[in-house]
């Protein structure tokens, strides 16, 4: 069945939106405080406050699930698109408390060439969402998806830059196994953004 054809069912729509606007402002918040490092940078209280809003989200999807007996698209497919995109501000989050456990003292060029990756990808995802109801906008969705698949691949690359810096000259082994984790968490991040790609595909094939 069309979308348009589920007006009394919009808003499963408008909570993805705002899950995509809560992870374009985790994001673009982490992506600011990455580029002007400071240990007790107030970010850190409002990306844990973006995490919590976004939290309740993502359980009023659920609840709503439970309690709908038609869904604009596939049940399991609305319940594996709300995990995943909560997934993104939850790995913010545990991007801020692990570079505090680690007691980070400065950022990198590197770490800001990944993060503005992963911020590119969630506005992209962003933009997906917000035409993913609107079935004469299916060739735009799948263009989105498609960027962010490329983006996916420029993270790789720009990860596998980051990590071979940290293993040149001497460095100290323990910073070296900081500064790994650190990488690999925001290309995590940025595969997380290919898998929700992945899942909007999958819907708009089912709806064809």
């Amino acid at each position: 069945m069309a979308f348009h054809l589920l007006p009394k069912e919009e808003k499963f729509f408008k909570l993805f939106e705002a899950q995509a606007a809560y992870n374009t402002k985790a994001v673009k918040t982490f992506k600011e405080l990455v580029k002007s490092w400071d240990e007790k940078s107030a970010a850190f209280e409002v990306i844990r406050e973006i995490e919590h809003e976004a939290d309740i989200t993502t359980h009023e999807i659920y609840d709503k699930l439970n309690r709908t007996f038609i869904t604009p698209f596939d049940r399991e497919d609305i319940h594996q698109l709300a995990s995943e995109m909560d997934d993104i501000v939850d790995m913010v989050q545990s991007l801020c408390n692990r570079m505090h456990l680690y007691h980070i003292h400065n950022s990198t060029p590197d770490l800001v060439v990944l993060v503005d990756i992963l911020d590119q990808a969630v506005d992209a995802i962003r933009k997906a969402i917000a035409d993913l109801q609107d079935k004469d906008k299916t060739r735009r969705v799948l263009d989105y998806c498609i960027e962010i698949n490329r983006l996916e691949n420029t993270g790789d690359h720009a990860r596998d830059m980051a990590l071979s810096k940290l293993f040149e000259g001497q460095p100290d082994p323990i910073d070296v196994m900081k500064w790994k984790e650190i990488y690999e968490l925001v290309e995590a991040a940025v595969d997380k953004c290919e898998d929700i790609a992945n899942t909007i595909e999958t819907i708009l094939v089912k709806q064809a």
